[in-house]
C-alpha cells in the first residue's frame, strides 16, 4: 500500500485541478434541475449559499492538512479525533460509500445525456445498461494502472471547466441576462431553499479529495489548503455562470421538466441545435472522466481503510493486491445502486451521507483537537450548526415526498455502525486472543 503513495508527487496547480475536476461534473450537470426544483426562482442563489457552508466546513479539512498532512485524508482525520473506535470507522465509511453513490450518480446522469443527445428515450432500462456500461468500462481503465488515470483526469479537469464555462458565457451572450427562471411567477419557499442548499453541497464536496491526497502535494502543510479554497473558488463562478445561464434560457418549469438534463435543454433556445449537441459531449466527457477520477479515489481509500484496519477485507478467492480486490468492490456497488435508484434518490442519498460524516468530523475536532491546531471554536461550531440546519430541512422536506429514501438513508447509516461496531469488537477480542497465546 504505501508505494502507491509519493510524496511531492503533486503540484499545487495539479491538485487544484484535481479539485475542481472532481467536483466539476456530475454535480452541474445532473443537479442543477433538482436544485432548481427545491429552491425555485432564485436556484442560483442555492450554490452561493451552499459554497459558504462549504467554506466553513472546509476550514476544518484544511486545518487538520496543514497540521497532519496525510494520504489518509478523512479517516486520518477521525481516527485522530476519535481514536481506533467505532465512530471514527463508520463516519470513514459513510465518505467513501458518498463518493460510491456520487458515482452512480455520475454514471446515469452520463445515460441520460447520452440518449438525449440521440434522441432516443429514456425507458426503464436504457439508463441503467449505459450506465452500468461506462462503470464497467471506467474498471478497465483503473486497472491498466495509475499513470493511465492521472495523465486522462488533468487533461479532463481542463476541458470540463474550460467547456463548462464557455457554455454559460456563450448562453449569455446569445440569450442575454433576461433571467427567465425568476420571472415567471412563482415564489420561492424558504424551506425549499435551506433544503436545497444540501444538494448544492454535494457540488462541491469534492475538495475532500484533496485532503485525502495530502501527503502527496508538495509543501503539503501550506498547498493542501491553497488547493482547496482555489478549487472552491473556481467552481463557484463557473456554478453561477452556468445557473444564470440556464435561468436565462428557460422557465423554471422547463427547467424542473428537464432535471435530468437541464444544460443541454438550457443551450437549444440560445445556441441552437449545435448548441445542444456540443453540451451533450461536454456532459458525455465531464462524466466519463470525472467517475473514472471518483473509481480511482474510491478504491484507494477503501484500501487504505483496509491497511488502518478499519474495515475487514476478504480475496473471496480474486488475486492481486488490496487495492485491485477494492476496485471492483466499488464498481459492484456503485453498479448496484445505478440500475435500483434514480438521480433524484442517490443524490438524497449521498446528501444524507456526506452531511452526517462531515458534522461528525467538525464535533471530533472541535472535541479533541482544536487547540492542538489552532482552530477557532466558533467557526468549527457554525460548521455543525449549518450542517445541521442544511440536514433537518431536507430530511424534513424529503420526509414530505419521499419518505422511503429516508428510512433507507436511516437503515444504511445504522447498518453502516452496527457493522463497524461488530467488526471492530471481534478484531479487539482476536488481538487479545493472539496476545494471551503468546504469553503462555
Amino acid at each position: 500500500m504505501k508505494s502507491e503513495y509519493k510524496a511531492n508527487s503533486i503540484t499545487l496547480a495539479g491538485a487544484i485541478a484535481m479539485g475542481t475536476g472532481v467536483m466539476i461534473g456530475a454535480g452541474i450537470f445532473a443537479l442543477t434541475g433538482q436544485i432548481a426544483q427545491l429552491a425555485g426562482p432564485l436556484f442560483p442563489l442555492s450554490f452561493i449559499a451552499g459554497a459558504l457552508v462549504t467554506a466553513f466546513s472546509a476550514y476544518t479539512y484544511v486545518k487538520m492538512s496543514n497540521a497532519y498532512p496525510s494520504a489518509g485524508g478523512i479517516a486520518m482525520i477521525l481516527q485522530k479525533a476519535y481514536g481506533p473506535t467505532t465512530i471514527a470507522a463508520a463516519a470513514a465509511l459513510l465518505m467513501a460509500l458518498s463518493m460510491v453513490i456520487n458515482e452512480s450518480l455520475v454514471a446515469r446522469t452520463f445515460a441520460t445525456y447520452l440518449l438525449e443527445g440521440m434522441g432516443l428515450k429514456r425507458t426503464g432500462w436504457a439508463v441503467p445498461a449505459l450506465g452500468v456500461g461506462l462503470i464497467v468500462f471506467s474498471y478497465f481503465i483503473n486497472a491498466a494502472g495509475n499513470r493511465s488515470v492521472g495523465l486522462f483526469s488533468i487533461v479532463m479537469a481542463i476541458l470540463k471547466v474550460g467547456g463548462i464555462a464557455l457554455f454559460g458565457a456563450a448562453a449569455l451572450w446569445a440569450g442575454g441576462v433576461s433571467f427567465e427562471a425568476a420571472t415567471d411567477g412563482q415564489s420561492t419557499q424558504i424551506g425549499g431553499f435551506v433544503a436545497s442548499v444540501a444538494l448544492s453541497i454535494l457540488a462541491f464536496k469534492g475538495f475532500t479529495t484533496i485532503t485525502n491526497s495530502g501527503a502527496e502535494v508538495t509543501d503539503p502543510n501550506r498547498n493542501v489548503g491553497r488547493a482547496i479554497i482555489a478549487s472552491i473558488g473556481i467552481c463557484v463562478i463557473v456554478y453561477l455562470l452556468v445557473a444564470f445561464a440556464v435561468g436565462s434560457s428557460l422557465t423554471l418549469e422547463e427547467i424542473i421538466a428537464a432535471k435530468d438534463y437541464a444544460l443541454a435543454e438550457a443551450a437549444g433556445p440560445t445556441l441552437g441545435r449545435t448548441g445542444f449537441y456540443l453540451t451533450v459531449l461536454l456532459a458525455i466527457v465531464a462524466t466519463s472522466s470525472g467517475l473514472i477520477a471518483s473509481i480511482f479515489a474510491v478504491s484507494r481509500m477503501l484500501a487504505m481503510l483496509t491497511d488502518m484496519k478499519l474495515i475487514p477485507h476478504s480475496h473471496f478467492g480474486m488475486k492481486g493486491a488490496i487495492r485491485d480486490h477494492t476496485l471492483i468492490y466499488t464498481v459492484v456497488i456503485a453498479g448496484f445502486l445505478t440500475v435500483f435508484f434514480d438521480l433524484s434518490r442517490i443524490a438524497s442519498l449521498g446528501a444524507f451521507f456526506y452531511l452526517v460524516m462531515d458534522i461528525i468530523i467538525h464535533w471530533g475536532v472541535f472535541r479533541h483537537l482544536r487547540h492542538e491546531i489552532g482552530a477557532a471554536g466558533a467557526v468549527l461550531v457554525t460548521a455543525i450548526t449549518l450542517d445541521i440546519v442544511v440536514l433537518s430541512a431536507f430530511a424534513v422536506l424529503k420526509w414530505q415526498s419521499d419518505p422511503l429514501i429516508v428510512v433507507i438513508s436511516l437503515v444504511l447509516m445504522a447498518a453502516v455502525f452496527a457493522f463497524e461496531r461488530f467488526y471492530l469488537r471481534h478484531l479487539r477480542d482476536g488481538d487479545a486472543h493472539h496476545d494471551s497465546h503468546a504469553k503462555t
